[in-house]
């Protein structure tokens, strides 16, 4: 099997592949095409079927596995196959391992660099709190571990809402060193926490979709209730301080207008929102960069409201 990481203008496609996503368009001169996307563990890629009545291009729909013929064209500046012939493949022809995107790093690694900083953390009921989630909740542990990030923008694999959590604690522990008046505690129980709510907004892949509850609730609102279910388990646990931790998490995006309920209050609100708006952006930027061909410019990307490409390097 040819990995979709592998391929590179003007190469052949004829391999079977997980169809991500499959939407019916129409061209600006009233011509029916398919959107779709191919994925397999290394990644995704833009597929376009210029012609679906084709006799060549069998039924099949999202979350199918599918035999493609085509070739790999550019794109402004990325990458894409024109798909010529599709055939619906069955079970047995294909192994599902190959087709899921897992983070490049070690899961179980993270994992217990996360427990380590957990174990460092020094308040009594924070450290109750997340060993209640990371060390006694098995289902809970299995979900986070296994679960994305986000649906497409960014530590969109198996494996990345851990990698992004642990990028988040890590730049939260820099700012702790940094400005002495930050909470430690407070900070970097909030980091931990603060994308919980992900493990029930977005289902495990082969979907990684949103759930319903996702949809109606999002994963802000969904991890504050989940810190105060958790809280509401360990006698004594100050008011005040869940009201703290469950702000951090309500404030992370920073803005009304990025989907978050309150603005940040709290120094320690201040620093997740942006320890979190850093790693998810660099991030962004790593896999647009990945997915680009040469040093040319990458094009305008809503995200950054810029025109990108890759610096020079000497």
């Amino acid at each position: 099997m040819k990995f979709i990481q592998e391929y590179k203008e003007g190469d052949r496609v004829f391999d079977i592949y997980l169809c991500k996503h499959k939407q019916s368009a129409v061209t600006k001169n009233g011509k029916a095409y398919d959107n779709v996307i191919l994925q397999d563990k290394t990644g995704t890629i833009d597929g376009k079927i210029w012609d679906p009545n084709s006799a060549g291009i069998g039924e099949f729909d999202s979350l199918d596995y599918i035999e493609v013929y085509g070739e790999v064209t550019s794109f402004q500046n990325m990458l894409q196959v024109n798909i010529k012939r599709v055939r619906l493949c069955q079970e047995g022809e294909y192994d599902p391992a190959d087709y899921l995107p897992v983070s490049g790093k070690s899961i179980d690694g993270m994992y217990q660099e996360l427990l380590a900083v957990i174990d460092s953390v020094k308040n009594p009921y924070l450290k109750e709190l997340l060993d209640g989630f990371f060390r006694k909740d098995e289902k809970f542990i299995r979900a986070f571990c296994q679960s994305s990030a986000a649906k497409t923008v960014h530590h969109g694999f198996v494996g990345g809402l851990l990698e992004h959590t642990l990028g988040v604690v890590r730049l939260c522990e820099y700012y702790c060193g940094a400005y002495s008046l930050l909470n430690r505690d407070l900070l970097l129980t909030a980091a931990i926490c603060h994308d919980i709510g992900k493990t029930k907004e977005l289902s495990l892949f082969p979907e990684n979709d949103y759930t319903d509850e996702g949809q109606l609730l999002g994963h802000i609102v969904m991890g504050s209730e989940m810190v105060g279910e958790k809280a509401r388990l360990i006698k004594g646990f100050p008011a005040v301080l869940e009201g703290e931790l469950k702000h951090c998490i309500l404030a992370h995006h920073g803005e009304y207008e990025f989907g978050s309920p309150k603005k940040p209050a709290l120094m320690e609100a201040v620093a997740l929102n942006f320890a979190d708006n850093t790693d998810a952006k660099l991030q962004t930027f790593t896999e647009l960069l990945k997915g680009a061909q040469g040093n040319g410019w990458l094009g305008y990307n809503r995200l950054f409201e810029s025109n990108l490409r890759k610096a020079h390097l000497e």
